[in-house]
């Protein structure tokens, strides 16, 4: 297994192949039932790996006026603009998410984890405390099934998912099989809620 994540040019070269099936054209279910909760409209809000966008629109549309989609494909990025031409500039940030250093309410989580190579989840999970206020919230969707070398995405279960957000200092609130999932996905999913602890 490959030891490093992915470049930008890998998900560049998954673009325009149109080779990117994990984009669903809106956002998922799980993570509507989940959006549809929040009542604040001022809660700083990241997307990391945030692809075509969808989530990000729904919640622009909907008054949260903090909110920002963190990619590193350019091509990602252009179909994107294409797409929703309406969003502000602003609101996308073209840098790799492990340079990424700015502080959020809220990260959502939606294929960006299981994309990335195995090796670099503990990185991830550090780096995630890192970008979330004390008292943040991580949300959204890890797939579950059997972890393999062939990816991405790669897969996973609970189990591993509950030994490495507690390791590395996380509170998990909520750790479920997905209710809602799309139906492709049925079955390979679930919800994590994890909160960062602070001594």
């Amino acid at each position: 297994m490959e030891t490093s994540t992915f470049s930008p040019e890998y998900w560049d070269e998954r673009y325009l192949t149109d080779n990117f099936p994990w984009d669903l054209g809106k956002p998922s279910n799980p993570l509507i039932r989940f959006l549809e909760t929040l009542e604040d409209k001022s809660l700083r809000i990241l997307i990391p790996g945030g692809g075509g966008g969808h989530e990000l629109n729904w919640l622009l549309d909907r008054g949260f006026h903090q909110v920002t989609l963190l990619d590193w494909s350019l091509e990602s990025m252009n179909r994107l603009r294409n797409t929703y031409p309406h969003i502000p500039d602003d609101k996308l940030v073209y840098n790799n998410f492990f340079d990424h250093n700015q502080i959020y309410d809220l990260i959502i989580e939606q294929t960006f984890f299981c994309a990335l190579m195995p090796v670099e989840r503990s990185r991830y999970v550090k780096k995630v405390k890192e970008l979330l206020a004390p008292e943040g919230l991580l949300a959204g969707v890890l797939f579950s099934f059997p972890l393999t070398e062939k990816g991405p995405p790669f897969g996973g279960d609970p189990n591993s998912y509950k030994t490495l957000f507690e390791e590395e200092g996380f509170r998990i609130e909520k750790l479920i099989p997905c209710e809602y999932s799309e139906p492709a996905r049925a079955g390979k999913e679930v919800w994590i809620e994890a909160y960062p602890r602070y001594l």
